[in-house]
């Protein structure tokens, strides 16, 4: 008799092009902690500190390989350090973050379509998923989101959608892997507009090593009830295994900030007056003119600490949120898998895994 095989077939990403990314050695694609790698249907996305390259319809014969070789700053030794897929209806493209802050949007023929710069500092993760728009209406969309050290930031899928039919509109490659017909992608760039996001500060408990957004949340007892939405933030890391944040879309104050902010300029009223002084004697010196460099990063929008749980020397490590995002795994520094439930925000399982 047979004997029965419990194995599928699926494809070979074998090709020349892995050697580069160091195929051939024992554990290469585990063991480097430079190869990222991205995961699409059919599709497949690897990437180490300075090139990515795309293997495309890996399932078929005729699979095609796209290598791609960001510019990245020499000078700050800029390298890719997070990789994904963006896919939207019948867009497809793929997403790089650098050790500088910055996304880059790249075709499946390797084109640059966008480059931004988020907040300084190394992206760890980014994240795309479907949420619903809010409590009320079950409707839902696409959110991108942006990981980096006691920061997250939240770009709506709908402005990356609007940016690249833009792109699409304006002559350039279809995003299924057509050549480019048309204006360079570099005059794009410079003409296109930056996409909007919102910016949180989530290191209240220390620097994170993973967040995510999970859901939508009501507002807060004793806020005004707005449009806004609220969003919740799961981190982990080094001084807190697990901390949750409510993340406001407003960059203003709480109910206690507006209260002072309508108290606190009536007593700056006689320094008003005598800072005039000064300032008219500063009017006589030679004014500077401006500097691209000297540009203020986007200000922060209102993040409030909801919970946090501390556990030396357990130290939070990766998080995974479910399809739904209401549960979420955390591996910890102890070898432990922790199942939280993002919205009442309690571990409700722990399993520890033996080597």
């Amino acid at each position: 008799m047979a004997r029965r095989s419990y194995k599928t077939d699926l494809g070979c990403i074998a090709c020349d092009e892995l050697t580069e990314l160091g195929a051939g050695k024992s554990g290469w694609l585990v063991d480097n902690p430079n190869l990222l790698c991205a995961i699409d249907t059919h599709s497949l996305a690897l990437a180490n500190r300075s090139t990515i390259l795309l293997i495309l319809s890996w399932s078929e014969s005729n699979a095609s390989r796209v290598k791609i070789r960001p510019e990245l700053s020499p000078i700050e030794a800029e390298f890719i350090s997070a990789i994904e897929w963006f896919v939207l209806d019948d867009v497809r493209v793929v997403v790089a973050g650098t050790s500088c802050g910055y996304v880059l949007f790249f075709s499946l023929c390797g084109e640059l379509i966008h480059r931004q710069m988020i907040y300084t500092g190394r992206i760890l993760k980014l994240r795309v998923r479907g949420t619903k728009k809010d409590l009320i209406q079950d409707t839902s969309s696409e959110e991108f989101c942006v990981i980096m050290p006691g920061v997250v930031a939240r770009i709506d899928g709908s402005d990356i959608q609007n940016m690249l039919q833009k792109w699409f509109e304006e002559g350039h490659s279809q995003f299924w892997g057509q050549k480019p017909k048309g204006q360079d992608s570099e005059d794009f760039e410079s003409q296109s507009v930056k996409l909007p996001y919102q910016l949180w500060n989530i290191g209240k408990y220390g620097t994170c090593a993973d967040a995510a957004l999970t859901c939508i949340m009501p507002p807060p007892l004793l806020e005004n009830q707005s449009s806004q939405r609220y969003y919740c933030a799961v981190a982990v890391g080094e001084d807190a295994v697990i901390s949750a944040y409510r993340l406001s879309e407003n960059k203003g104050r709480s109910l206690v900030g507006e209260l002072l902010s309508k108290v606190v300029p009536a007593a700056f009223s006689t320094v008003a007056s005598f800072s005039k002084l000064i300032w008219r004697s500063e009017q006589t010196s030679p004014k500077k003119s401006p500097k691209k460099s000297d540009e203020k990063p986007q200000p922060f929008a209102r993040a409030s600490p909801l919970t946090c749980f501390k556990d030396h020397p357990r130290k939070g490590e990766k998080l995974t949120l479910s399809p739904s995002g209401t549960l979420a795994a955390i591996t910890d520094s102890l070898g432990r898998i922790l199942l939280l439930d993002t919205q009442a925000l309690v571990v409700v399982r722990l399993w520890k895994v033996f080597s």
